[in-house]
C-alpha cells in the first residue's frame, strides 16, 4: 500500500472531510477507538480539547492507506496495516479512528491517531516518520505480492509526472489530466534547444510564456490559468532562466492575459463553449450511471447489514438460552457445564463475527468489480475528451494566428474614383472548425 501521512490540527474540519460524500461513492466510519465519544466529530473535538492542555499544535496524525488499483483488500488487512504503522511509530494504544472511502472503483482507508499521551499530557514525537512509513509500505507490497512502484523501490525513480493537490484542482478546472499537462511541458522542454523554440512549442499548444510574480517563468493558457514552467517541465528554475535568457522581454502575467483575451474572437469563444459543452454532456451521462450504481450498492449494503443484525440478535438469544437460570443454572455451575457452554458461546460469537465480516468483504469486492467495469468506460471517455481538448487548444492558436495574419495583410487601396475600398478576406483553412 502507498501510505501518505501528515501531522495536523483542526479536528472538526478533518472530520467533515473524512465523512463527506462529495467525490466518493461510499464513506464508512469503521472504527472509533479510545475516545469517549463514539462519533467522529465528537472524538476529534475531544482530541482538540485535550491538546489545549499541551503546547502541541499538530496533535493529530493522519495517514491514508492506498492499495493498488485492482487489489482486493479485506478489512482485516487494512486493520493489520494500521496496526503495523502504529507499532512502527510508537502510537500503540493511542486513540484512533478508521474511515473507508471508495472512489473511482478503488477502496482506501484513512487512519487518524491522537498524538497526545493523556496520562503524561505530552505529545508523542514522530521522528523520521516518512522513512518508517516507507519501510512499512515496502513490506506490505512484498507481503501481498503486489508489484512495487519504481518510486517506492528507489526515490530517484519517482514518477516525473506526479502532481500536487493544487495542480490537480487546476487541471480539474480546465478539464485536463494534470499528468497530461506535465507531459506536454516536459515534451516541449526536451524537444527544444533554445528559449525561442521552447516558447514556440508551448505557443503551438496554447500556452504563452510570461514573467511570474516571484522572478520565475510561468505559462498562461486561453482560460487565464497560470502554470509554473519549472515545476511542470520537471527542471530547475535556474535552467529555465538560462534557456530563456532575458526574462524582462517576457510579458507580465496580466499583459499575457490581456493579449490572449484580445485575440479571443466571438467565433473562437463559440468553438470553446461548444467543445466544453459536449465534454460536460458526456460526463453528465456517465455521472448519472455512476450515481445510480452507487445508490444501488448502498442499498445492497444496507440490506445486508439489516439482515446480519437480525441474524446476530437471533443467534445471541439462542446462545443465551443455553445458559439456564434458577436451579438448573446452579446445577450447570456445580457440574462445570456452565463455563463450558459460555466458552463455546464465545467461540460461536467470534466465528459469527468473522462470518459477517467475510460476507461484507465479499459483497464489497463484487461491487468493486462491477464498479471497475464502469470506471473503464469513464477512463476511456476521459481519455478521448483529453485528446479533444488538447487538439482544441492547438486549433485555437492556429485560428488566432490565422486571424492576426489576415488583419496584418488587410489594407485599403484607392479605386478609380478616389474612394477607398477594402480587399476581401481569404480566410484560408478552417483548422477543424465548422463554419
Amino acid at each position: 500500500m502507498i501510505i501518505k501521512a501528515k501531522e495536523r490540527s483542526g479536528g472538526a474540519q478533518l472530520a467533515r472531510y473524512l465523512l463527506t460524500m462529495r467525490d466518493n461513492d461510499h464513506v464508512e466510519l469503521h472504527e472509533v477507538r479510545g475516545f469517549v465519544s463514539d462519533d467522529l466529530r465528537g472524538a476529534f473535538l475531544e482530541a482538540d480539547a485535550i491538546a489545549e492542555g499541551t503546547r502541541c499544535t499538530n496533535h493529530l496524525f493522519s495517514i491514508s492507506l492506498n492499495p493498488p488499483q485492482d487489489a482486493a483488500v479485506t478489512v482485516e488487512e487494512f486493520e493489520a496495516a494500521a496496526n503495523e504503522v502504529e507499532r512502527k511509530l510508537g502510537l500503540e494504544n493511542q486513540p484512533r479512528a478508521i474511515v473507508f472511502h471508495e472512489k473511482d472503483g478503488r477502496r482506501h482507508a484513512h487512519v487518524v491517531w491522537s498524538r497526545i499521551d493523556a496520562g503524561r499530557m505530552r505529545a508523542i514525537n514522530l521522528p523520521h516518520y516518512k522513512l518508517h512509513l516507507r519501510d512499512v509500505s515496502r513490506e506490505l507490497f512484498r507481503a501481498h505480492g503486489w508489484e512495487m512502484p519504481k518510486g517506492l523501490r528507489d526515490w530517484k525513480e519517482r514518477d516525473p509526472l506526479r502532481f500536487t493537490r493544487e495542480e490537480w484542482q487546476q487541471a480539474r478546472r480546465t478539464g485536463l489530466d494534470p499528468k497530461q499537462i506535465k507531459a506536454l511541458f516536459q515534451k516541449a522542454w526536451s524537444r527544444s534547444d533554445s528559449g525561442v523554440s521552447f516558447a514556440q512549442a508551448l505557443r503551438e499548444r496554447g500556452f504563452t510564456l510570461a514573467r511570474g510574480d516571484r522572478r520565475g517563468v510561468v505559462a498562461v493558457d486561453y482560460r487565464g490559468e497560470v502554470y509554473a514552467v519549472a515545476r511542470q517541465a520537471g527542471v530547475k528554475t535556474k535552467d529555465v532562466a538560462a534557456r530563456l535568457g532575458d526574462l524582462a522581454e517576457l510579458p507580465s502575467v496580466g499583459q499575457a492575459k490581456t493579449t490572449i483575451a484580445a485575440r479571443m474572437t466571438d467565433r473562437v469563444r463559440g468553438f470553446i463553449r461548444q467543445a466544453e459543452l459536449e465534454a460536460r454532456q458526456g460526463r453528465t451521462a456517465l455521472e448519472f450511471r455512476r450515481s445510480k450504481l452507487a445508490g444501488r450498492h448502498r442499498q445492497e449494503r444496507a440490506t445486508q447489514k439489516e439482515n446480519q443484525e437480525k441474524r446476530w440478535t437471533a443467534e445471541t438469544n439462542a446462545r443465551a438460552a443455553k445458559l439456564q437460570r434458577g436451579f438448573s443454572g446452579l446445577w450447570q455451575r456445580v457440574t462445570g457445564k456452565y463455563s463450558k457452554i459460555r466458552e463455546q458461546n464465545e467461540r460461536d460469537a467470534w466465528a459469527a463475527l468473522l462470518r459477517d465480516r467475510d460476507e461484507r468483504d465479499t459483497l464489497i469486492a463484487d461491487q468493486l468489480d462491477e464498479r471497475h467495469v464502469l470506471q473503464q468506460e469513464i477512463r476511456e471517455q476521459r481519455e478521448r475528451q483529453q485528446a479533444d481538448l488538447l487538439l482544441l487548444r492547438e486549433d485555437i492558436v492556429r485560428y488566432q494566428e490565422m486571424g492576426l495574419s489576415e488583419r496584418s495583410h488587410e489594407r485599403r487601396e484607392p479605386d478609380r474614383e478616389g474612394r477607398k475600398r477594402t480587399r476581401g478576406r481569404d480566410r484560408g483553412r478552417d483548422f477543424g472548425f465548422e463554419r
